[in-house]
């Protein structure tokens, strides 16, 4: 069955612009899940910009709330996300100065350093993924160093769909890549910049098994609500 994974960041990024306790991400984390979200994704930062150190704790915490804690490869947070012990882990690049993720991991310059990383979180026992652009060569390399998962970063195709550009040579870059990886016994997730239209898109390509998304849930709720997002992109899925 197809899965929705709703990414609550920026309910910490509404908390901290008053740099009070509200809206509390925990009581998010709880409320994603009764209204139909699969998962729950959380963005532990260096910089802290959202979510923090006893945000994750919390959330990581709950019972009944899977969570997907993303990270670098900085070897402090890792340790952190090790002792807090999350449902699942996705490593992802990160740029002090982005606004947002900008890409996929370079896994061919931190292969080493990702097989470390990996094979401690097998050892804990923690679903891991990597958050990659649509490329045969990094799909390879996530399966020499045994990732469970990959997330395919769509960035750019929602960028190419929003500014109504062609779009159909990166849809058929994700349709590729999701199912060789499929065929190495790779789960496939998608996620980044993704709406109504383009995982309605991606639905089409059979091998992706779970969709991430959050600033267009957080943004759209504002006009909708959060459970009628999140019931509308859970349909959509389904389909």
């Amino acid at each position: 069955m197809k899965r929705l994974g709703v990414n609550i960041d920026h309910i910490a990024t509404l908390r901290n612009a008053r740099g009070e306790k509200h809206p509390d991400p925990l009581y998010a984390a709880k409320k994603v899940i009764s209204y139909g979200a699969d998962s729950v994704t959380i963005h532990l930062r260096e910089d802290r910009r959202h979510i923090n150190d006893i945000d994750a704790k919390k959330i990581c915490g709950l019972r009944n709330v899977p969570v997907n804690l993303e990270i670098s490869m900085n070897k402090e947070i890792v340790n952190k996300a090790l002792k807090i012990k999350p449902n699942f882990i996705c490593l992802v690049p990160e740029n002090r100065k982005e606004i947002t993720t900008e890409g996929g991991l370079n896994i061919k310059n931190n292969l080493n350093k990702l097989e470390k990383i990996i094979k401690k979180f097998k050892k804990a026992k923690i679903r891991t993924s990597l958050f990659i652009n649509p490329s045969p060569n990094d799909i390879k390399l996530a399966k020499k160093l045994n990732a469970d998962c990959i997330e395919i970063h769509t960035g750019k195709l929602a960028n190419l769909v929003k500014s109504k550009k062609n779009y159909l040579s990166e849809l058929n870059r994700i349709k590729k890549s999701a199912k060789l990886a499929s065929s190495l016994n790779i789960e496939v997730h998608a996620g980044h910049g993704l709406d109504y239209k383009t995982t309605k898109m991606l639905t089409k390509i059979i091998d992706i098994e779970e969709y991430n998304i959050g600033h267009f849930i957080i943004g759209e709720s504002i006009f909708d609500g959060l459970s009628k997002v999140i019931k509308n992109l859970k349909k959509i899925i389904k389909r």
